[in-house]
């Protein structure tokens, strides 16, 4: 039995195919933090294991693909899937080999993915054969695709600096046959953030003021999953959208004081404070 066998009731099964991020605030280990806050059941393939804290990488260990793979056949042979998430790809053999699976064993499962290109920190963690690879195989049939602004850039060749840039992205996105885009604005000056979402069906323009934190590692990772979790569980996306925002604004809001440096978001909070805190 393969995931498109169970995909009759939407239950928030979510197979994350992921890095692992030692320091717990990113990658693997803030998907699944994520996922299980907002009530899903969270499965993994690891892609990498990576040293890690909130100074920076200091090392990556790519999982070979043939273990990727599987790790994805174990889970959808068994468990099923209603979502699968994607994070960070650092080849594009290992794009191909998720691609390849993928399309013969989760075509019909909505798929999210997440452009994981540059940590927090700064660091580099995918080349630009695995960049090209995710533009070619894994975008196109994507229910979203969730880029910050610079990924947005690398991905579409349009500067995203403006509301509009972001919109642009999207749009080019969408020609690239992503059925959702969510191009975020986290990296673009300005009081409050913006993020952007396109769809076949209409666009939706999320804005909040911002957050006076050094506890940014993982938001990406964060908001994409709890993205992925709305929609395994049956949500519309402009729904799941601003559901995973609120749980990420909490996160942010709530988040201990940790590291040295950009400090993690705290996934736990709605355990102490409740999700409408």
């Amino acid at each position: 039995m393969d995931g498109r066998d169970q995909m009759e009731t939407p239950r928030g099964r979510v197979l994350i195919i992921a890095g692992s991020d030692s320091g717990g605030g990113a990658g693997i280990q803030a998907d699944v933090k994520t996922v299980t806050a907002l009530g899903g059941f969270a499965m993994t393939a690891v892609t990498a294991i990576t040293a890690q804290n909130t100074l920076g990488v200091q090392g990556i260990w790519p999982v070979s693909p043939e273990a990727v793979s599987a790790q994805i056949k174990s889970v959808l042979d068994d468990l099923g899937a209603d979502a699968v998430k994607t994070g960070m790809l650092g080849s594009a053999r290992l794009v191909e080999r998720v691609g390849e699976k993928l399309d013969a064993q989760a075509r019909d499962l909505l798929r999210i993915v997440d452009p994981v290109m540059v940590a927090t920190s700064g660091d580099r963690l995918v080349d630009e054969a695995a960049v090209s690879a995710l533009a070619a195989l894994l975008i196109p049939g994507a229910a979203v695709v969730t880029p910050n602004a610079p990924e947005a850039e690398i991905l579409t060749g349009r500067v995203v600096d403006s509301v509009d840039g972001q919109r642009r992205a999207a749009e080019r996105l969408l020609e690239l046959g992503a059925q959702g885009a969510l191009v975020k604005g986290g990296h673009i000056e300005g009081d409050s953030l913006t993020d952007v979402l396109q769809t076949t069906q209409g666009e939706w323009i999320f804005e909040a003021s911002r957050i006076d934190s050094r506890a940014t590692h993982g938001t990406g990772c964060t908001l994409a999953s709890g993205l992925a979790t709305r929609l395994a569980l049956g949500d519309r996306i402009e729904v799941a959208v601003e559901a995973a925002r609120s749980y990420l604004r909490g996160a942010i809001a709530h988040a201990m004081d940790l590291g040295r440096g950009r400090g993690p978001v705290n996934h736990g909070w709605p355990m102490r404070h409740g999700l409408r805190d």
